[in-house]
């Protein structure tokens, strides 16, 4: 069965390789990326690929969540229904890490963002989709200060917070909609596959990307996903595994989003 999925970071990386898989395969696909031009050679390689792909582009800087409130609304535009949101975009090492407002761009594009179009589309689905984040081997403790823009962080300890931040949520989002809703999933696609987030930050060729690609379809589209809800998939392992012990403590989590919400709100969005 054809499924209309979103894809966010699709012009590179694993985004772009788990692109190509869907749209050999016929699905629907909506593309978020930052580039105006990258994103128009994506669709023109996946295209080739296979001509039939129906193929919508959805340009928007993570960084700026009014510029994902704007996403949000031309994804209303043009779908009334979405199957499968994948929340892939992300970022590790950036010249200037602090945007305009004085928070960390790890979390901004990390945990926020994703967060925000999660919610926003939220009313897209029915209780067979699924939305898939995009976690790490690397996660810790999250210090709210932080992502609060209230202290700095090295480049390491950003990506690892903002990505047990993005696990928190997506375990919190699991069990406050728990009827008629997606399931929420959190994966590990596997540890330094060669992105070029990876050789950035680690000067490594890395790992096949398709090794990324694969289990993202199968998060996708595959049976034993399909009732996962509020579950981690490590990928290193190639099980299901359980997330870090924070992201199990309702407190913590509770108390995460509050913090996110608190952002959100001082930056004049609503999720």
């Amino acid at each position: 069965m054809k499924k209309t999925i979103l894809l966010t970071g699709a012009t590179d990386g694993i985004g772009l390789q788990t692109a190509k898989v869907f749209a050999t395969q016929g699905h629907t696909l909506l593309l978020h990326g930052r580039n105006g031009a990258k994103l128009a050679q994506t669709k023109e390689t996946l295209l080739k690929l296979n001509p039939n792909t129906s193929i919508e582009l959805f340009k928007s800087d993570l960084a700026n969540l009014s510029d994902v409130e704007k996403m949000v609304s031309d994804i209303q535009q043009k779908v009334s229904a979405i199957d499968v949101l994948i929340n892939n975009a992300g970022v590790f090492k950036v010249p200037n890490p602090i945007t305009d407002e004085g928070y960390d761009i790890r979390f901004m594009v990390n945990t926020l963002a994703p967060y925000l179009l999660t919610r926003k589309i939220l009313p897209l689905f029915n209780a067979s989709g699924r939305v898939i984040n995009l976690s790490s081997a690397a996660q810790a403790p999250v210090n709210l200060k932080a992502i609060q823009g209230e202290q700095s962080l090295s480049d390491s300890d950003a990506y690892a917070q903002s990505k047990l931040a993005l696990t928190m949520w997506t375990f919190q989002l699991a069990k406050e909609n728990s009827s008629n809703a997606p399931v929420f999933i959190a994966i590990n696609p596997a540890s330094f596959l060669g992105s070029k987030m990876v050789k950035e930050a680690y000067g490594s060729k890395g790992k096949d990307l398709q090794i990324g690609a694969d289990i993202l379809v199968r998060a996708a589209l595959s049976d034993e996903f399909a009732s996962a809800t509020g579950k981690y998939f490590d990928n290193d392992i190639g099980n299901w595994s359980q997330p870090h012990p924070d992201a199990l403590d309702l407190a913590k989590n509770t108390a995460l989003l509050s913090a996110m919400e608190d952002v959100l709100a001082r930056l004049g969005v609503k999720a």
